[in-house]
């Protein structure tokens, strides 16, 4: 458990590189336009991380040959970015990992592409709705299954399709630590969060089935029936009080 616990030096690291992120990401939203490509999305995302004093941490992770992972209309996440132009009503999964002095952060927002369908937008809404409220869970000496159950509760009240196959995650010296942390649980079961433990809470859901396949790439996971979907996540600080937000301009707060 005591390894799960994050020095303060190790907060101060993963703070720059959450400050990193944000600003990075931020960037990537405000180029998403029709006509931009995701080839041209990753160049941008390794510049600015770089310039920031950061360092990409998805590039060369277990093979990944890219800086950011952007997963378009019906894929859920891990998309490598192509040359395929993005075209207005696209959904688009922007998923980021930043590392200062070895620490990781990790964050990831579902935007549209100029004007998109409102049955789209209400699932991004729902997507942040269960975030939300599993942040709003988190503090020292919650169990993790009310954090979970509580994003659960969020998404199934929706009507929208819980992918189970996937789950957040701690992060810390690598991207994926303990505890994994899927979006479905039991009030009052599973570990008890305590002060100083940094963990990512990612909410993944579908407009249809939430059985999903890896794409033809070998990296790409997306809906197995071709609905749309979405995915938001931020790493958070377990503090006695209740979370920190790691990975936002605004910290401790978020759309």
């Amino acid at each position: 458990m005591t390894e799960l616990i994050k020095s303060t030096a190790a907060l101060a690291a993963m703070r720059r590189a959450g400050q990193i992120l944000a600003k990075t990401q931020a960037t990537l939203i405000s180029a998403l336009k029709p006509g931009v490509t995701g080839t041209e999305l990753d160049r941008l995302a390794e510049k600015t991380i770089a310039s920031l004093g950061g360092q990409p941490s998805f590039k060369g992770f277990e093979g990944f040959p890219a800086s950011v992972c952007l997963s378009v209309n019906d894929g859920l996440v891990h998309g490598i970015p192509n040359d395929r132009p993005f075209r207005e009503g696209d959904l688009v999964g922007i998923d980021l990992g930043v590392c200062i002095d070895g620490w990781h952060v990790d964050a990831a927002t579902t935007v549209g592409v100029g004007t998109i369908d409102p049955a789209d937008q209400a699932l991004v809404d729902t997507a942040w709705a269960a975030f939300r409220v599993g942040f709003a869970k988190a503090r020292d000496g919650v169990h993790l299954g009310d954090v979970q159950h509580a994003i659960q509760t969020v998404i199934e009240a929706g009507g929208y399709g819980l992918v189970r196959n996937l789950s957040g995650h701690g992060i810390g010296q690598t991207l994926h630590e303990e505890p994994s942390i899927p979006n479905f649980g039991t009030p009052g079961q599973g570990l008890v969060l305590h002060t100083g433990m940094t963990i990512c809470l990612e909410p993944m859901l579908t407009r249809g089935s939430a059985e999903i396949v890896t794409d033809a790439d070998g990296w790409t996971i997306v809906t197995a029936d071709g609905s749309r979907a979405a995915h938001v996540e931020h790493t958070i600080l377990v503090t006695d009080t209740g979370a920190e937000i790691l990975t936002d301009s605004d910290r401790g707060h978020t759309r």
